[in-house]
């Protein structure tokens, strides 16, 4: 019976220590924290959208984004969701393919999986942290704050430095370096982007659906739609999230366009004009009451340089014009994302390039495996990176059966 050590006992290493135990070896699950799985509480809102029907590599970034096929591949969704019902969870799937617990709560998931490691046997030592991985003749001595741990097999699944203040941190970077692997930039990802605060903070709470396009100039780094969600320094939303990894990686100089309609600029000027019509006398601030939130239309109309205070009846064709470019292509300025405190994701990480896809064992040390979010790769807002966590942790936990 081999001794298998996992370092983090986050949703990566939680599915590592089970799929390691389920070889019949005894595990042994680090976590620096005094509880295991505590950013796990706080995806989703505090619901855990733990997958996504719609997973494949195409939802995928990093140097390397089909690295993740493998995974994905061996242990996808439909064999993710067979296992957390085999664990008397129950699911529902909502919009985009997201799943979530029918509970809508996070500690469902949880529950279960920690039900699941104490009916494996896997011993967990929390508030425990590794400091150093040290090769031996025949596998590792992992030097922990309780004192030094004898391994046959090491899973790296420290997670990212996202999410600090929920146990976000470093350590499987600096674990891993002296074994010879590098990382890559770290750069927060599905996190609030941060614009010019005027629009923003007098939309504070706003929601909305929209379509979003990044631009540099005229290069189109990223485009979303779905919601969008105004806030005090800038805007937020699952719509902005997916935008937010080429906000924080694409440099100065970035602008946000934003399409409330998402209707041709014709079918916009048509409605506008029968607006027009139909209320002679309302006035020009109320011209967008029925279509867009009543704060975010009074704003567009003060956006376009429009007098609110003039009945419709006094609108021009250019006016209709000005109105229509903005509801079609209001453009702020990006001044950058909220830092890793306020991140979901890290984008970037330990280089894949050092690991075998279709194990996760290192190509420089035998016996190492890795998992999660500490490697080079991180997935689109709606359940992606969880889906990652399950299938990476459950691969990794095989040790190359």
């Amino acid at each position: 019976m081999k001794t298998v050590v996992v370092i983090g006992g986050g949703a990566s290493g939680m599915m590592a220590a089970l799929s390691a135990a389920e070889q019949g070896h005894r595990v042994v699950l680090l976590e620096r924290q005094q509880r295991l799985g505590r950013k796990l509480l706080a995806t989703g809102n505090g619901r855990c959208n733990l997958t996504n029907t719609a997973a494949s590599p195409a939802h995928y970034h990093g140097a390397e984004a089909d690295f993740v096929r493998p995974a994905l591949e061996a242990f996808g969704v439909e064999a993710t969701l067979a296992f957390f019902h085999e664990l008397g969870l129950l699911t529902v799937e909502e919009y985009g393919g997201r799943v979530y617990p029918l509970s809508n709560s996070a500690n469902s998931v949880l529950d279960v999986l920690r039900f699941a490691l104490d009916r494996a046997g896997v011993e967990q030592r929390c508030g425990c942290s590794a400091r150093e991985i040290r090769r031996r003749e025949q596998g590792y001595s992992v030097l922990t704050d309780a004192g030094p741990l004898e391994a046959d097999a090491l899973i790296v699944a420290c997670g990212g430095c996202a999410g600090g203040k929920l146990g976000g941190v470093t350590d499987g970077y600096n674990l891993l370096k002296p074994l010879g692997h590098k990382r890559t930039g770290l750069y927060p990802s599905l996190v609030q982007l941060l614009t010019a605060p005027e629009l923003p903070r007098a939309l504070k709470g706003v929601r909305c659906p929209a379509r979003l396009r990044l631009r540099a100039g005229e290069s189109l780094l990223a485009a979303s739609e779905g919601e969008l969600q105004f806030t005090e320094t800038g805007v937020s939303g699952p719509a902005v999230f997916d935008l937010s990894r080429a906000a924080a990686t694409g440099g100065e100089g970035l602008t946000l366009h934003i399409d409330f309609l998402g209707r041709s600029e014709e079918e916009t000027l048509a409605l506008l004009r029968q607006r027009r019509t139909a209320f002679p006398d309302l006035e020009t601030g109320e011209i967008l009451t029925g279509m867009l939130h009543n704060r975010l239309g009074r704003m567009l109309v003060r956006q376009a340089g429009l007098n609110a205070a003039l009945p419709l009846r006094a609108l021009g064709q250019s006016d209709l014009d000005k109105l229509a470019a903005v509801l079609l292509d209001l453009k702020l300025p990006v001044r950058g994302t909220e830092d890793f405190d306020h991140a979901q994701v890290t984008a970037g990480g330990v280089k894949t390039g050092g690991f075998n896809p279709e194990t996760l064992e290192s190509w420089f040390v035998p016996g190492l495996f890795v998992c999660g979010e500490v490697l080079d790769v991180d997935g689109d807002c709606g359940g992606y990176n969880l889906q990652w966590a399950w299938s990476s942790g459950h691969l990794a936990g095989r040790l190359g059966a």
